[in-house]
């Protein structure tokens, strides 16, 4: 069974990568002109699809890597440079920009109703940098008890993106520009900090250090 410590730094991970009070004002951007009341339903259902392509991942990703010939060691290497180039991006502002750009094209091309799915539950939830960490999580974690633990730490962690949501409009105002710079650039040095683990824990599970 995993250690408290263990998950812990799932939880860590996971709410780093999913950075829930950067993804405040680019929801609030993306749902200009709705009501308090379409913006709830497009933050539940997007948080409840990323719930669910994440899930999916915890539990078939290892299986998947597998099939496809590529060793845990090998994707905890390349999961954690992913990881770093995101926290590289958020210590130097790089990856809230790159988010409000994805989210801008998007709205202009899809549906509104269709929103949720994209691009809020993918990519800006369920990313590249979220799906590398569960799977690398899911390495760690890889009995079925340690299993239900980690659905449970993303149920959590979903559980508080899916709240920043809601109060999008109070967090960006209680934060502003200098709160949020701040947050962005301290989540980043952590998740930075995780990564290189990562990246450790692959070269020594590679080369059987």
């Amino acid at each position: 069974m995993a250690s408290a410590d263990t998950l812990v730094n799932a939880f860590t991970t996971l709410l780093v990568t999913l950075d829930p009070p950067g993804l405040a004002p680019v929801f609030l951007g993306m749902t200009v002109g709705m009501t308090r009341i379409q913006r709830r339903q497009v933050a539940i259902r997007g948080s409840l699809i990323a719930f669910g392509i994440l899930a999916i991942f915890a539990l078939l990703g290892a299986s998947l890597l597998g099939t496809l010939g590529i060793s845990m060691g090998a994707f905890r290497i390349a999961g954690g440079l992913l990881l770093f180039w995101i926290a590289f991006e958020m210590v130097f502002e790089r990856r809230q920009e790159r988010k409000e750009k994805t989210s801008q094209a998007a709205v202009t091309v899809d549906h509104i109703h269709n929103i949720a799915v994209f691009p809020l539950a993918l990519p800006l939830i369920a990313g590249p940098g979220a799906i590398s960490a569960t799977v690398l999580l899911a390495g760690t974690l890889s009995g079925p008890w340690d299993r239900a633990l980690l659905i449970l730490v993303l149920a959590l962690s979903m559980g508080l993106v899916l709240a920043m949501l809601l109060i999008a409009e109070r967090l960006d105002r209680f934060l502003g520009v200098t709160g949020r710079a701040i947050l962005t650039r301290l989540l980043g040095v952590i998740l930075a900090a995780l990564s290189v683990q990562f990246v450790v824990d692959g070269v020594r599970s590679a080369f059987q250090l």
